[in-house]
């Protein structure tokens, strides 16, 4: 099995340049009770870097987007895969010759994370505040769908 064979930057057909050679996945994080997303600000030496987004990032040959996504949070928040619940898992960016897999998932406010130097902070943000925010390119143009996954999903569960 390939080991972390994802790394690398892929000339796309839309004229852009991306982070991962098999495509990326990210985690959307959720906490239900504060109708809040756990964002991080991403260190300014990053692709994109001083703007928020979610841990993310290459997807090995290997994996599957929610164990790229998993590994990802680990590694860049600490939380482990056990204390979350992949409520939500589609494909919203795909230019053929590379895509970006976005997975949402809930975990408790209380969980217990931290950053890696790949951010310079984590903050939990009310969903109703994620769109004023300086947002990462990719994931400000797919916010309108992971709002709308958020508050279907709200809405389910409260009845």
């Amino acid at each position: 099995m390939a080991l972390r064979d994802g790394d690398g930057w892929v000339e796309c057909r839309c004229g852009a340049k991306h982070w991962g050679l098999n495509g990326a996945s990210g985690i959307v994080l959720l906490n239900p009770e504060s109708r809040s997303v756990l964002l991080q600000l991403r260190a300014e030496w990053t692709h994109g870097g001083r703007v928020w987004g979610i841990p993310g990032g290459a997807r090995d040959s290997h994996e599957t987007a929610i164990e790229s996504a998993m590994r990802e949070m680990f590694e860049e928040m600490q939380i482990p895969a056990e204390q979350v619940s992949v409520i939500h898992d589609e494909l919203w960016t795909d230019h053929s010759d590379w895509h970006y897999h976005t997975v949402i998932a809930t975990v408790a406010q209380d969980v217990s994370y931290s950053h890696n130097d790949e951010a310079e902070r984590c903050e939990w943000v009310p969903i109703s505040e994620v769109s004023s925010l300086d947002l990462h390119p990719g994931f400000a143009s797919t916010w309108n769908i992971v709002h709308d996954v958020l508050e279907n999903f709200l809405k389910s569960s409260a009845g």
